[in-house]
């Protein structure tokens, strides 16, 4: 029984197994400070489409807006505890330190993904109907 211990405790010791709060509190700690920056970049997208279209836009610059507006900004928040739902699984992989050292790839790309997503919604959806 002591050898079948001591076999477990090697594993993970090699970091093979973490408690999941730990794990949690690593992805809130890593993905949590990266969210200000994904807003961020949303709205700079939102205003270079306000400024650059401007007379266009004018006349849907109005409190309904905003509440839309305020809409698809929680819509895209929601979107992005998408990376939770892979971060958390490759913790505990076997590939978890290799994960941690390129996980910033995720974001670069969800982020690429979120602009691509907002551009597309306004020039597709809401651009045409704005009058």
């Amino acid at each position: 029984m002591d050898a079948n211990h001591s076999a477990q405790s090697s594993v993970q010791s090699a970091g093979q197994s973490r408690p999941l709060r730990d794990i949690l509190s690593g992805a809130i700690r890593y993905w949590e400070p990266r969210r200000v920056i994904y807003n961020l970049v949303l709205v700079a997208v939102v205003m270079a489409w306000l400024f650059l279209t401007w007379p266009h836009f004018r006349s849907a610059v109005a409190l309904q807006s905003l509440l839309f507006l305020v809409v698809l900004a929680m819509l895209a928040n929601v979107c992005y505890c998408a990376a939770y739902v892979a971060d958390i699984p490759m913790q505990y992989s076997m590939f978890q330190g290799l994960w941690r050292r390129r996980r910033w790839g995720l974001w670069v790309a969800g982020t690429l993904f979120a602009i691509l997503l907002a551009n597309y919604w306004i020039a597709d959806e809401i651009y045409p109907y704005v009058r």
